[in-house]
């Protein structure tokens, strides 16, 4: 009884055409294959092959428009919109209409007709409005390159040209830090001195979008109070380490004296301390594959480190990894134990070896390198591939107490060569060091 009553509910329309060129009333079947009409009498037999389209405004609208665009010639036709339980006695009624040729009263038709251009054009003005909100909300830059103040970014040495050819024009004006440092030259008028900087762009009081500058400071400090914040031994220990406080605090705003919950990261290529908002945090909810649940997610909210497993790598193997919010890069990062780093780094280093002894890093053995080995000689290798796939060669020896495969750049059995390192690795060591900035 329900689903019957619900069927009563719900209207729908019929279209019905009067072709040009035969002057006939008939019910819309729809289009064929190649976009011609096809249409059938208006009788209670033809019923069930009467095109039903839903009242809602919009939706026939949609419909009727999508319908037109793919009519073939649809000057050829005149179109009716009319109620389904009325269709053949006003169909009747509309072709009595037609036939009275010495006094045509085209009440009916006239009243039902639909004029094609009225949907086409409603269409064209939605999808231009829609068009244009898209374009204002979606705008990927947050300052406009007519605001900038050039003339204090020359006094950094800093122009559009330099900025572009270096390409950061475009991500400062989206509103991030540039990726590396910079190599800034101050000119103060009594002193020009350089440094090393990461760069980005905000308005200062006036309006206009000028260059905020971040130094390299050797450790981050973290004896000071940040913003009315004084850091425990636990906020300085895991900031050090993992370069996260790993808590939410309330820090205090210095314009606004507004207390404001925020986690805190180091900046690790300049150690900046950089603050978040933790309204504006952006947690994903699904990472590597693994939906996270309400519990997860309030974890990371609350600037811990979650420990996920059964994440699925870029090439398709599983991997277990505590991940957390990094308020300096403004995301979810993964932290691998640096224990298990450097243990990871020590096994690369050493038997990376088949147990045969016939292959090392995936490179195969000849029957005299195999031969030499096993003899405790030095065997030069060439045509292993490092992690970035560039090629590389070198020296490998076999410790039988041990087990295991030693590899070195130089052959271990020249003591000159030895030497040579040694002299190489001083000489470069009393070098003065050089900017690590990207020169303008």
């Amino acid at each position: 009884m329900d689903t019957q009553s619900t069927e009563r509910q719900v209207e729908h329309d019929v279209l019905l055409v009067n072709d040009k060129k035969t002057n006939k009333i008939q019910a819309v079947k729809g289009l064929d294959e190649n976009g011609k009409l096809e249409t059938v009498p208006a009788t209670k037999k033809n019923q069930p092959q009467f095109m039903r389209v839903d009242k809602h405004g919009d939706f026939f609208s949609n419909f009727f428009s999508n319908f037109f665009s793919q009519l073939k010639n649809p000057t050829q036709f005149s179109f009716f919109r009319v109620p389904e339980l009325l269709t053949i006695k006003m169909a009747n009624q509309m072709q009595k209409e037609l036939n009275q040729k010495d006094t045509p009263n085209y009440e009916l038709f006239l009243k039902h007709q639909i004029e094609p251009k009225d949907f086409k054009q409603t269409k064209e003005n939605k999808v231009a409005e829609s068009t244009t909100n898209q374009s204002q909300e979606h705008n990927p830059y947050k300052y406009d390159i007519k605001d900038i103040d050039w003339d204090s970014l020359s006094r950094l040495g800093l122009s559009k040209k330099a900025l572009e050819e270096m390409d950061l024009l475009d991500p400062l004006l989206r509103g991030y830090k540039t990726k590396d440092l910079v190599a800034v030259n101050l000119d103060l008028g009594s002193a020009v001195f350089s440094l090393d900087a990461r760069l980005s762009l905000q308005k200062n009081n006036q309006g206009k979008v000028v260059m905020a500058l971040e130094g390299v400071r050797k450790y981050p400090n973290l004896n000071a109070p940040l913003h009315g914040h004084e850091f425990s031994k636990q906020d300085k220990h895991n900031l050090l380490k993992t370069g996260n406080m790993g808590r939410v605090v309330d820090l205090i705003d210095p314009s606004t004296k507004e207390k404001i919950s925020s986690v805190v990261s180091v900046d690790r290529l300049t150690n900046n301390l950089i603050v978040t908002r933790v309204e504006k945090m952006q947690i994903p909810t699904e990472v590597k594959g693994i939906v996270l649940d309400k519990e997860q997610l309030q974890t990371l909210k609350q600037g811990k480190p979650l420990l996920v497993e059964g994440m699925t790598s870029a090439k398709g193997t599983l991997f277990n990894a505590e991940i957390q919010f990094n308020a300096a890069k403004g995301h979810i990062e993964f932290l691998f134990d640096n224990t298990n780093k450097q243990n990871q780094s020590q096994n690369q280093n050493q038997p990376q070896m088949a147990q045969d002894l016939k292959t090392f890093r995936g490179k195969e053995l000849s029957d005299k390198q195999h031969t030499d080995l096993l003899e405790g000689k030095p065997v030069y290798i060439e045509g292993l591939t490092d992690k970035r796939g560039k090629a590389y060669q070198g020296y490998i020896t076999y410790n039988k107490d041990s087990k295991q495969a030693d590899f070195s750049f130089k052959n271990p059995n020249q003591p000159e060569e030895k030497s040579k390192v040694q002299n190489q690795s001083k000489a470069s060591i009393d070098e003065p060091k050089k900017s690590k900035g990207r020169k303008i």
